[in-house]
């Protein structure tokens, strides 16, 4: 399958009236002026990196937000890596550094997080390089359905509910949860373009802690982006990552994109289950039906608005293995 890792147009990466220029001029000065600084590593054995390198082989934008921009990097062996930058960081230097090589050490040690090569605090540029999957994210494939392309299947959506079902029940269940004001049992931004796929259709969750390292800065494009996308929360709590991975679940199964459509899902489920109301985007019947609609549970279960009730990680765990145990 090809790549879904489609790469934009670049535009002004610090604001409209930033004096920055726009990325690619802005790297041309450090490049050209500044002397080179070698990237901390969060690997064992892993790659010498420095600052000309990533910005010299950086071929193009894979995702732009109001808190920072992803770039492909193809480095000078060809290996492939995903460079994320931020605009404005919340933390010091020296903090940067701990809080990164911490959470890195929870990403390479978890099958379902995507692993963290290395990161820079510099004077103008503050970056983490991650691994890079081909794939895309999710929100690549499922834009990528819907205009035509390959769709995926139900077994294949249910294998990437079920790897990011894990990936955040691993940060759940981190302890201590709290280590010097880095709160370690709580994502922070689950979301379909932070959900990477593999070939296999098993997927890894990206950007574990990076809301505290990076605060947002909005200009007129990213407000708007806001106002039209603004569904999934970015609060520091379990709840919130449960209420986010069930706003992923219905975008899954429906292409549910409003917070206003759940009360009308939640008035129609006896339509649904009955067969009497078109609700899945992907053919199903059978025992997969009756398996998606397990999953549809856990997602109105997981999006009620009353955090309280929405259930633990470790009790939707219990649901899916129920689920797929079904499967055999």
């Amino acid at each position: 399958m090809l790549s879904r890792a489609f790469t934009k147009s670049r535009r002004s990466f610090y604001g409209e009236n930033s004096r920055s220029g726009s990325i690619s001029e802005y790297d041309d000065c450090i490049v050209g002026f500044m002397d080179d600084v070698p990237l901390n590593s969060c690997e064992n054995h892993g790659p010498s990196l420095s600052l000309k390198e990533v910005l010299r082989t950086s071929v193009g934008v894979m995702g732009e937000n109001s808190r920072g921009l992803t770039e492909k990097v193809v480095l000078s062996n060809a290996r492939l890596c995903t460079l994320k930058r931020f605009r404005k960081v919340i933390v010091r230097k020296s903090e940067f550094g701990r809080r990164v090589e911490r959470l890195a050490q929870v990403c390479n040690n978890c099958d379902y997080l995507v692993p963290i090569t290395a990161y820079l605090y510099a004077k103008r540029i503050k970056l983490v390089v991650l691994h890079y999957y081909p794939m895309g994210s999710l929100a690549d494939l499922l834009s990528g359905g819907r205009q035509g392309q390959m769709a995926l299947n139900w077994n294949d959506r249910l294998r990437i509910i079920d790897s990011i079902a894990k990936a955040i029940a691993f940060i759940h269940w981190q302890s201590p949860p709290t280590e010097k004001n880095l709160k370690m049992n709580v994502h922070g931004n689950i979301k379909p373009t932070n959900i990477m796929i593999n070939i296999d259709f098993t997927a890894r969750l990206s950007d574990y802690g990076f809301v505290q390292l990076a605060d947002c800065i909005e200009d007129s494009e990213s407000k708007e982006g806001a106002r039209t996308n603004n569904i999934y929360c970015e609060e520091l709590s379990q709840k919130s990552d449960v209420f986010n991975f069930g706003l992923v679940l219905l975008d899954m199964l429906a292409g549910v994109q409003e917070l206003s459509s759940i009360n009308c899902i939640v008035k129609m489920k006896e339509m649904i289950k009955e067969g009497e109301s078109t609700f899945f985007e992907f053919p199903v019947r059978g025992k997969e039906r009756r398996q998606a609609l397990k999953v549809l549970e856990i997602a109105l279960a997981s999006t009620t608005s009353f955090p309280e009730t929405r259930p633990s990680m470790e009790q939707i765990m219990l649901d899916l293995g129920d689920i797929l145990n079904s499967s055999k």
